[in-house]
C-alpha cells in the first residue's frame, strides 16, 4: 500500500469515527434532555439463552442506529456458537414445557402480556426510536403486540379441540387425532417491525408447547432483546425462548442445518437468496419449513397478520404441530 493510500485510508477511518462519535453524542444529548439535564445511564443489551443473559461468546458487538443514523446501542453480534448454545437450551427446556398442561401454558403466556402492558411506555420509546415512529404510532404498535400475545395465550387450551378430531372409522374402534408440539423451532423476526413482528412469529410457536430460538431483526433488535427481559421475569421457564441478535445470514445456516432443530420459520427472511439457501439446508435433515410469502414479482414481504392488525387464525400455529393418531377398541 502506498503512503497516499495509507493517508487516505487513515482520513476515511477518522471521518468514520467522527461520524460515529457524533451520532453517539447526539443520542446521549437526547437522552440527557429526556432526563431533565441529568446524564442518562445507557442500557447494555445482551443475548437471552437458557434463561440467562450472556454476551456473545465471540465478544463481538455491532452498531444499531435509528432511521436517521443516530446511534442507539451496541447489541451483541451472535456467533454460530451462540446459535448452537441456544438450540441446546431450547432442547433441554422442551420436555418440561411440552409436558405442562395447556391451561398452565395459557396462564404463563398471559402473565407475559401483563408485564408487557406494565412496560408499555418503555417499549413504545424503544419502538419509536428503532422504527422512526411518532410516540402515538409506537404506542399503537406496542398495544397491538400485547393484544396479539393475549390472543395467542387464549388459544393454549383450545387449539387441541380445534385441530384434533375424532375420526369415523369402519370397525369397533375409537380413532382420535391429537396435536403435539414438534420440538425446537428457529424463527426469524421480520424487518421493520421490531416488537410486533417478533411477537407475531414467536407466540404461535411456544403456545402449543414448542421451544424457540428467535433471531431478532438485525437493524431493529432492541425491542426484541427487551422482550427477553420480560420473559425472564415472568413464569416462562428458562430455555423455552432464546433470543439472539445479529445477522440472519450468519445465524440462519447453522440453525437450518442443526439436526436438533425440528422446524424453521422463514417468514421474517426478506432476502430471497438467503431464504432459498436455508430451505435447501433444512431439506437435508427433513425439517418442517414455513416459507416466506412471495409476491407476484418475486419479492418477499411478511403477511399482514404478522406486521399488521390482520387476524392470524390458527394458520401460524398448525405448521409447528405433529398430529398423533390413536386407535382404541370400543368396550375395553
Amino acid at each position: 500500500m502506498s503512503k497516499a493510500e495509507s493517508k487516505a485510508g487513515s482520513k476515511a477511518e477518522k471521518r468514520g469515527r467522527s461520524a460515529k462519535d457524533a451520532g453517539t453524542a447526539k443520542a446521549a444529548e437526547v437522552l440527557t434532555d429526556e432526563h431533565g439535564g441529568r446524564p442518562a445511564v445507557l442500557k447494555t443489551y445482551k443475548l437471552f439463552v437458557g434463561g440467562k443473559f450472556p454476551r456473545s461468546e465471540s465478544g463481538r458487538v455491532y452498531r444499531v442506529t435509528d432511521p436517521d443514523g443516530t446511534w442507539l446501542a451496541n447489541p451483541p453480534l451472535s456467533s454460530r456458537k451462540d446459535a448452537r448454545d441456544a438450540v441446546v437450551a431450547a432442547r433441554k427446556a422442551f420436555p418440561g414445557w411440552s409436558g405442562a398442561t395447556a391451561y398452565n401454558r395459557g396462564q404463563v403466556l398471559y402473565r407475559v402480556a401483563e408485564m408487557l402492558e406494565g412496560r408499555r411506555e418503555q417499549f413504545a420509546s424503544e419502538v419509536a426510536r428503532a422504527e422512526g415512529l411518532s410516540h402515538r404510532r409506537a404506542v399503537e404498535q406496542v398495544e397491538t403486540a400485547v393484544d396479539r400475545w393475549v390472543w395467542y395465550a387464549g388459544w393454549a387450551d383450545k387449539l387441541a379441540q380445534v385441530v384434533g378430531n375424532a375420526n369415523p372409522v369402519a370397525g369397533p374402534y375409537f380413532n382420535l387425532s391429537v396435536p403435539e408440539p414438534t420440538g425446537v423451532v428457529a424463527v426469524f423476526a421480520p424487518a421493520g417491525s421490531s416488537l410486533l413482528g417478533a411477537v407475531s412469529v414467536l407466540a404461535p410457536v411456544i403456545v402449543s408447547g414448542n421451544t424457540a430460538v428467535l433471531v431478532a431483526d438485525e437493524r431493529t433488535p432492541l425491542p426484541a432483546l427487551s422482550l427477553a427481559e420480560v420473559l425472564a421475569t415472568s413464569d416462562v421457564p428458562g430455555g423455552v425462548v432464546n433470543v439472539l441478535s445479529g445477522r440472519a445470514g450468519e445465524l440462519g445456516p447453522p440453525l437450518a442445518a442443526h439436526r436438533d432443530v425440528n422446524a424453521i420459520d422463514l417468514t421474517g427472511i426478506a432476502d430471497t437468496d438467503l431464504a432459498t439457501e436455508l430451505e435447501r439446508e433444512a431439506a437435508e435433515n427433513l425439517k418442517r419449513v414455513v416459507r416466506p410469502v412471495r409476491s407476484a414479482d418475486g419479492t418477499v414481504a411478511p403477511p399482514a397478520d404478522v406486521v399488521g392488525e390482520g387476524d392470524p387464525g390458527t394458520s401460524r400455529m398448525t405448521p409447528f404441530l405433529e398430529i398423533k393418531t390413536v386407535w382404541h377398541p370400543m368396550g375395553v
